[in-house]
């Protein structure tokens, strides 16, 4: 018995620490000021990770400065990225941090790929303070 307490505790702290992750990249990305900040719990509906964070920048130097500023910023808290992919046009920048994956498109690409259409099953996380 003891032992599925333990779990218990340790998927409530994880889940603590994750929903702790994404505050802090939705703050980031408000802070610079990207545009249609978005968030979907996954969870339920997938095994890739349990957010979604999406937003767009205005352009590819604004796109660039969001995804260093994230990069930069949960770095400082022990935060890092398995893996950073941008599409060669930079329209597109994924960045997995393994429970979280943050999507940065333009808004030409986000339009084209309708992530949050495609992920419309994930529940949308409308006030992202009372994760």
């Amino acid at each position: 018995m003891d032992y599925l307490k333990k779990e218990s505790e340790r998927r409530q702290e994880e889940k603590a620490q994750i929903n702790q992750i994404v505050k802090r990249i939705y703050a980031v990305l408000d802070d610079k000021q990207a545009e249609d900040i978005k968030v979907i719990d996954i969870s339920e509906i997938s095994v890739l990770a349990d957010y979604f964070v999406i937003a767009h920048g205005r352009n590819v130097s604004h796109i660039d400065a969001l995804v260093d500023h994230v990069e930069q910023k949960l770095a400082e808290d022990g935060v890092f990225a398995k893996h950073i992919e941008k599409s060669t046009d930079r329209g597109w920048v994924l960045m997995d941090y393994s429970s979280v994956i943050v999507h940065i498109f333009s808004e030409q690409d986000r339009k084209f790929y309708e992530l949050e259409r495609i992920w419309a099953d994930g529940k949308r996380i409308e006030d992202v303070s009372a994760l």
